[in-house]
Parts: C-alpha cells; structure tokens; sequence
C-alpha cells in the first residue's frame, strides 16, 4: 500500500469504527436475546446465525421466529418480513444521492447492510457535509453487523442455559441506542419538537389501544406537522420582507 495512502485509509477505518461504536453497544445485547429466542423456538443455531447474516434486519428477524414458532409456512413468513421491512426503500431513496459514487457491486452490498441505526448515523453524517468515503462506510457497516452476528451466535449457544431474558433487560438497549442516535439529528428547533411530538404522539396512539403501529403513525404525524411548518417557515423567510410591488425573481 502507497505510504501516502495508508494514513487516509487507517484514519477512514478509525471515522468508521467511532460512527458504528455506538451501534455496536446496542446490537450486540439485542441479538444476543435473539439468539437465545431462536433456539428456544427450536431453530438451529447454524440457521440462527444465517439468518443475521442474511437478512440483518432485527424486526424482521424477530418475526420471523415468532412465526416459525407458530409454525407458519415460508410464503406467509417471507411476505411478513417483506412488508415489515418496506421501510428501508425510503431509507434508500433518501441515501441514494450521497451513495452515487457507489457502483454495482459495492451499492448492492451497502444496501444490503443498511438498517434503521446506521441510516441514521449516515445520513446525519452526509447531511453535516460529510464525503462518502468507501472505507469508512464499509467499516462502519461491517463493524455494526459483526456485533450483531457475533451477539446471535454467543446468544444462541447460551440459549439452553437462559431460561427468560426479560430479567435481563437487554430489551432496553435498543432503546437506548435509538435516544443516542436521535439526539446528534437534533440540531435546530424544529428538530427538538418534532423528536418530541413523535414521542407525545406514540404515547397517545398506544394509550388508545393502537398497538405497535402507534410509534410509526406517531412519527409520521409528527414529521408532517413540522414538515408543513418548515416549508410555512421558508416561505416566510423567502417571500416575507419582500416588496409586494416588486416582483419576486426565480
């Protein structure tokens, strides 16, 4: 390796190691639980850890051994995951601009390893001014899966000897790891209030019995309020001092 690169590339490594840190804190309890779940429903520990390879999509994941519990067929469980997962083609709308110097293989691969949290840490990051940088981005995906790989296998191999993981309280680093991702994105007013909405409107939306839709419904309801508000704001800023007798330039 050219000794003038060599330096570019290790500090690309340590930029992408510190984005995925954090991710990695998070995923690796999370997926230890969903090792030992997997076992426990009877699924092979090899099929287990396939299945964080593959498919790397904890939702997903967790539902597709609640229905392999249930003993649904493949067709039903593929559909299920797919819906579930329809998220990620906004993620990927949204990062498509900043990833255009990606080709072929190398964008099929960043997109496979796409989830919410590193969404979240990219396009935060590019949206700061941050330059796609191919080592970095890769590290950070790669480190953030490895985590959660790891935690499955170690999870599923300790699946007989954990009974109940709920005294645990693994379920709540996830949580966790989403306040610390939330609050790097919080950089202006508006942003504060609508994290905050999100949160108002999802407590609201479960009181009234909505279920597990109440934290999407929530954050959409939130997002269109301060969406209209920020294009209301803009206009404004835009058009407000202006001269009603002069005419408003393109």
């Amino acid at each position: 390796m050219d000794a003038t690169t060599s330096p570019e590339t290790l500090k690309a490594v340590r930029v992408g190691f510190a984005r995925a840190l954090p991710i990695m804190l998070g995923y690796a309890p999370v997926a230890f639980a969903f090792g030992v779940l997997a076992t426990q429903s009877g699924m092979p520990i090899w099929l287990a850890t396939a299945t964080s390879i593959l498919m790397f999509a904890g939702s997903g994941q967790f539902i597709t051994i609640s229905l392999w519990f249930a003993g649904a067929g493949l067709i039903s469980t593929a559909l299920a995951v797919f819906v579930t997962n329809l998220r990620y083609f906004l993620m990927a709308v949204a990062l498509a601009p900043h990833v255009r110097p990606l080709k072929g293989l190398a964008r099929l691969i960043y997109g496979w390893q796409i989830t919410d949290e590193l969404f979240a840490v990219h396009i935060t990051a590019f949206q700061q001014g941050w330059e796609l940088n191919k080592t970095a981005i890769f590290t950070a995906t790669g480190c953030a899966q490895f985590a959660w790989v790891m935690g499955t296998v170690v999870g599923a191999l300790c699946g007989s000897m954990v009974s109940d993981v709920r005294p645990l309280g693994l379920d709540y680093a996830l949580c966790g790891m989403f306040i610390a991702l939330l609050i790097p994105q919080c950089t202006d007013r508006l942003h504060i209030i609508a994290a905050i909405l999100a949160a108002l409107f999802s407590i609201m939306l479960r009181l009234a019995g909505l279920g597990q839709w109440n934290v999407v419904l929530g954050t959409i309801i939130a997002a269109t309020i301060c969406a209209i508000v920020e294009t209301k704001m803009s206009q404004k800023g835009k058009f407000g001092d202006s001269d009603p007798g002069k005419e408003v330039q393109a």
